[in-house]
């Protein structure tokens, strides 16, 4: 048996004969099987729960009597956002940002009804979920079972007898990196099984479970280098063990948290009331659909008359109200989707100063690539609201023409006994309208997302890598 191999196996028996690894070790596999089983079961509830609502709510848009169309525009309907294969595994954003929307005319709404605003406080801090475990707690493991690899052997002088006996500081460090190594996979184990079974489901995607088993896997390899760098760096075992916990506790705790406020605080947001504002001013100054004076309307209802040879708007072939109806959504519609690209592109910059941050905290790169490559990111939601708003604008505007050519203008505007119910169209109409669908995106564009987060841990690795090299060869140096 090599040299290698022999010093891995005598680390693994320390390991083993060592109580609190083994009973840390064994809570840890534990809690990784509790996450996997509670991040599936909650997944399936919500999305049974939401394809539930789905349903109620497209039966109740349906189910309306013959109405007037206009009608029908203010009665609105409420849409969900499907969940990906991969949230159960890292559910990203998903809990924090809503996942129903109301959709109707004139106003474009945000998403309600976050997970989190509907559960206890509990779940505030932190859904368990196998990227969590990965992610914050398997670190914490490699370090209390590693910290002392090499720095133990320096401090009891052991290190001298090894290279005695013909182990060279190269081989030895291998042998350590192997045995922790050996740690890493087995701790990692069980949440990539659960990853495979959670993402074994009819729409699973190859290429981002692939991007996310190699971030992972490249991750977790990052604390396994860097943590025996820093024990061969440091000739106690007990400083070794502060600084490891002190680095730990900056990179997994410290950074994620405070990147997001430094971020809100360099790029501000305006609020919802602030926006309804905006548009409120910037809608006057369009112009009024309602005041036959306004220069925009008055030039617009001109433009209709020319293009029918008419002079009046009761002799057009077309109901003017509801072509009316058309032109004041798409006035309002280019408004919403102005000032939604201006708030996209606020948070896409607040998104890429934390991601930037990754530079100084692998954990913010491994939580973006998990939350990019299972679409639960910003982009994930970005994508669920643009898809809405059209689909918003698309039956908004079919109902305006449905006005505009199935209800004459002189029912429209008449005042007698029976005209309510002249105005009215059949409930048909309802039932012809499209129901909404989410296209998710393709697997190509979810890794596509999460490379970035990928080359920056890559990076991480290259430079602890370097670091362990540049220890190795001081290892057992008198200082």
């Amino acid at each position: 048996m090599s040299i290698p191999r022999l010093i891995a196996r005598d680390e693994l028996r320390l390991m083993a004969r060592n109580r609190v690894a083994v009973i840390a070790f064994v809570l840890l596999v534990l809690l990784t099987l509790v996450a996997v089983a509670s991040s599936w079961s909650h997944q399936r509830g919500i999305a049974e729960l939401r394809a539930r609502h789905a349903q109620a709510a497209d039966a109740a848009f349906d189910a309306q009597p013959d109405r007037h169309p206009h009608r029908v525009v203010h009665y609105g309907t409420f849409i969900f956002r499907p969940l990906g294969p991969l949230a159960a595994f890292d559910p990203g954003v998903d809990g924090f940002t809503g996942n129903s929307m109301f959709l109707e005319g004139h106003r474009q709404n945000t998403a309600n009804f976050g997970d989190v605003r509907q559960s206890s406080l509990l779940v505030r801090f932190g859904q368990l979920t196998p990227a969590f475990v990965l992610q914050v707690v398997a670190p914490l493991l490699l370090v209390f079972l590693g910290y002392g690899a090499l720095s133990r052997e320096t401090e009891r002088g052991t290190l001298r007898l090894l290279m005695l006996q013909g182990a060279s500081r190269r081989q030895l460090v291998v042998g350590k990196l192997l045995a922790l190594g050996i740690v890493a996979l087995l701790a990692g184990l069980p949440a990539m099984i659960g990853f495979v079974l959670i993402a074994g489901q009819p729409g699973a995607l190859a290429l981002p479970m692939l991007t996310i088993a190699l971030g992972y896997l490249a991750y977790l390899g990052l604390w396994v280098v860097g943590i025996l760098a820093v024990s061969a760096l440091v000739h106690r075992s007990r400083d070794a063990l502060l600084a490891l916990v002190a680095l730990w506790a900056v990179m997994v705790v410290l950074l994620p948290r405070v990147a997001p406020d430094i971020a809100s605080a360099a790029v501000p947001l305006h609020n919802r009331l602030q926006t309804d504002v905006a548009i409120a001013r910037d809608l006057r100054k369009m112009g009024d659909s309602h005041n036959p004076d306004d220069p925009h309307f008055a030039q617009f209802k001109q433009s209709v008359l020319d293009r029918y040879g008419v002079t009046r708007v009761e002799d057009l072939p077309v109901n003017y109200k509801g072509v009316l109806g058309v032109e004041g959504e798409r006035l309002t519609s280019s408004l919403f989707d102005r000032y939604a690209g201006e708030s996209y592109a606020s948070q896409a910059r607040q998104n890429g100063l934390v991601e930037a941050a990754g530079v100084l905290s692998p954990a913010i790169a491994i939580r973006s690539l998990s939350m990019a490559a299972a679409g639960t990111d910003f982009t994930g939601h970005r994508r669920f609201l643009e898809q809405a708003e059209a689909y918003r604008y698309a039956l908004v505007q079919r109902l305006n023409k449905l006005q505009a050519d199935d209800v004459s203008f002189v029912d429209d505007t008449a005042q007698d006994a029976g005209a309510d119910a002249r105005k009215r169209v059949a409930a048909s109409n309802w039932t012809a309208m499209p129901d909404f669908t989410f296209e998710p995106p393709a697997g190509a564009d979810l890794a596509q997302g999460a490379l970035p987060g990928l080359a920056i841990i890559l990076a991480w690795l290259a430079a602890a890598t370097a670091l362990l090299a540049v220890a190795t060869r001081r290892l057992g140096a008198r200082r």
